[in-house]
């Protein structure tokens, strides 16, 4: 069977001569689409205040973030749903209590990442997962035809959602006072929780799952509950706030947290490619998430697998685990190390920054435009990364301005042997031959940006606490 009626992704790419050129030109990525933005937007304002003090309250104070509306969830319970987990999870279950949640990756057997996403086991046979479409949808595929005793229950984001409203609310609270505004708005004594572990406990009333979580180095947590009692718990927890300096956040700053924590969403999923994965490209729609995977920025390449990513290149090596067969596991296993890229900080040379920003004003020539606080322009981009020779050694991806630390920065993954922190390389900006046809970009031309390799997350602190998670997977 097929995930919607109509025609398939598989039916998609056989119709469609150059895959690369269509998703490079006409794609619109999901969350970038009117209508999604539309119908998201009545729900979360882009700003309650502005993006930059809303930026600095996770830095400085407390933020709390809305993540009820745009994130899909899925929800696994069986007999067999760990088996299925661990079969399809780069993650080990062997210390997966219930108290836990893991950042759970899926690749196809090539060992590329399909996709990924934080997963909770609710129960010894129960799971949810949060976020990630292409990894929702292959779980979910998955469950229907591999002869698993599961049953799934999908909760699309409110944009598509044909029920007007979600299972769950979700808030991340995050910030140097995050904690105390947790335990001051909890009844009763607010447990203690390790990082990336659960609790349950109860605001106002309310039974609201916990998952100990931070993207700035502090102590976050993501909070989610009946749907329902969303008003009053988010309620409760500004008022609560008020003394601590909560700033409740909008969609720009929102979907700019990548940038404090080095995550990179939405990896152009490895699955156009290989007769294994056929099955699945036929149960996908031709007008479903992964058919309007969007490509963009300065590199080109007419294979779709040179954009395909492995665990190693965004920084999940440390969480996977060859303790159980898992589907990619002996690519994996035996990829050479030269064939292995890291994951690294790019920071942006102000001097050509503020170039591109001058090139605005006046006849030209114009170069691609920056905005901010997001500054990449496609869903998926890939912007070319060389070295003094003039090498091809990565691809710079997510990009965007943090108000606290000052900078422009973007995650890139590096080839092997050429990830030197402190490493000077330059970085083409804006799109060959004037621009795309996506209707977002405007004409423009290509110009060059000095940027400096530095450790992914950026700031130190993060560092910190991602090395402290690792243990959690």
């Amino acid at each position: 069977m097929t995930q919607g009626t109509g025609e398939t992704l598989q039916q998609l790419i056989d119709r469609t001569p150059d895959l690369v050129d269509y998703f490079y030109n006409d794609a619109v990525a999901p969350h970038f689409s009117r209508a999604a933005v539309a119908k998201t937007a009545p729900h979360i304002p882009p700003a309650y205040t502005n993006w930059r003090d809303e930026q600095r309250a996770w830095y400085e104070t407390a933020a709390l973030l809305h993540q009820s509306h745009h994130m899909p969830e899925l929800f696994v319970e069986g007999p067999d749903a760990l088996r299925l987990m661990e079969r399809l999870g780069i993650n080990s279950v062997k210390n997966w209590t219930v108290d836990r949640a893991k950042q759970f990756v899926a690749c196809s057997p090539s060992g590329h990442i399909i996709g990924d996403c934080v997963a909770h086991r609710l129960g010894e046979q129960k799971f949810e997962l949060i976020s990630g479409m292409p990894v929702i949808d292959w779980v979910h595929y998955n469950a229907e035809t591999g002869g698993y005793d599961v049953k799934v229950i999908k909760d699309e984001p409110t944009n598509i959602n044909t029920t007007g409203k979600r299972i769950n609310f979700r808030f991340q609270l995050e910030g140097p006072n995050a904690r105390k505004i947790f335990d001051k708005v909890v009844e009763g004594d607010a447990p203690e929780i390790k990082f990336f572990h659960t609790a349950r406990v109860k605001i106002s009333g309310v039974d609201v799952l916990v998952l100990r979580h931070g993207m700035a180095g502090h102590t976050g947590v993501e909070l989610s509950g009946p749907y329902e009692h969303l008003d009053k718990v988010r309620n409760a927890i500004l008022e609560t706030g008020k003394d601590f300096g909560i700033v409740p956040v909008g969609t720009m700053a929102y979907f700019s947290t990548q940038f404090s924590d080095a995550w990179m969403p939405y990896p152009v999923a490895g699955i156009f490619t290989g007769e294994e994965m056929r099955g699945f490209r036929e149960w996908l729609s031709a007008t479903g998430w992964e058919a309007n995977t969007e490509i963009g920025g300065s590199f080109r390449s007419p294979n779709i697998e040179d954009y395909y990513v492995t665990p190693y290149d965004l920084g999940y090596g440390s969480i996977m685990k060859f303790d159980h067969d898992f589907i990619g596991r002996e690519t994996l296993e035996n990829l050479p190390v030269e064939k292995r890229r890291t994951k690294r900080a790019l920071v942006w040379n102000r001097e050509d920054v503020a170039r591109i920003f001058a090139s605005q004003f006046g006849s030209g020539p114009r170069y691609k435009s920056i905005e901010m606080p997001i500054t990449n322009y496609s869903w998926n981009q890939f912007d070319e990364v060389r070295n003094s020779a003039g090498d091809l050694i990565g691809l710079s991806c997510h990009a965007g301005y943090l108000n606290p630390e000052g900078e422009l920065i973007s995650h890139a993954t590096m080839n092997h042997g050429h990830d030197e922190i402190g490493q000077e390389v330059v970085l083409t900006w804006g799109e060959p031959d004037g621009g795309s046809r996506k209707p977002h970009v405007e004409r423009h031309e290509q110009t060059q940006i000095r940027a400096t390799i530095a450790a992914a997350p950026f700031s130190a602190e993060v560092q910190k606490l991602m090395r402290s998670s690792t243990s959690a997977n």
